[in-house]
């Protein structure tokens, strides 16, 4: 993790953004288009969209929202190259350090159920499945 970043997103950075999470995310649905992702993160709550740098790339992302009642994480990615060292979990410190900040008394996230490596790597760090049904609606 030695020189590692962790910043608000910036606009030069998008590129990378998207590269990192086409990467990161190769199966998501053609409504999860990056751009657009980056597009209305910046409209709302634009501190809360981190991005993990080293050597002037982005490397990691996190993004989160906070509504009053609860915080959310989504789209943590760290590139494949540089799993494994600490840049996740250091992202998720930093989300939860911001929402902390604003009062907030819990976090949530959502993890594909087919994805256990990744819900095991947020049971690690303290995070635990709540018995909740997940429900959506598509308004786009």
């Amino acid at each position: 993790m030695d020189g590692l970043e962790i910043r608000p997103f910036r606009g030069d950075d998008e590129a990378d953004v998207v590269a990192l999470w086409r990467e990161a995310f190769p199966d998501d649905p053609p409504w999860n288009d990056p751009r657009a992702i980056v597009e209305r993160k910046r409209g709302v709550q634009p501190e809360l969209f981190l991005v993990g740098c080293d050597g002037g790339r982005v490397v990691a992302t996190a993004i989160a929202g906070y509504d009053g009642f609860r915080g959310w994480m989504y789209h943590l990615a760290v590139a494949a190259s540089r799993r494994r060292r600490g840049i996740g979990r250091a992202l998720v410190a930093a989300v939860e350090g911001a929402l902390r900040a604003r009062g907030c008394p819990k976090v949530n996230l959502q993890v594909r159920s087919s994805n256990a490596d990744v819900v095991r790597f947020y049971e690690r760090l303290g995070y635990g499945v709540d018995e909740r049904v997940s429900l959506g609606k598509r308004l786009t």
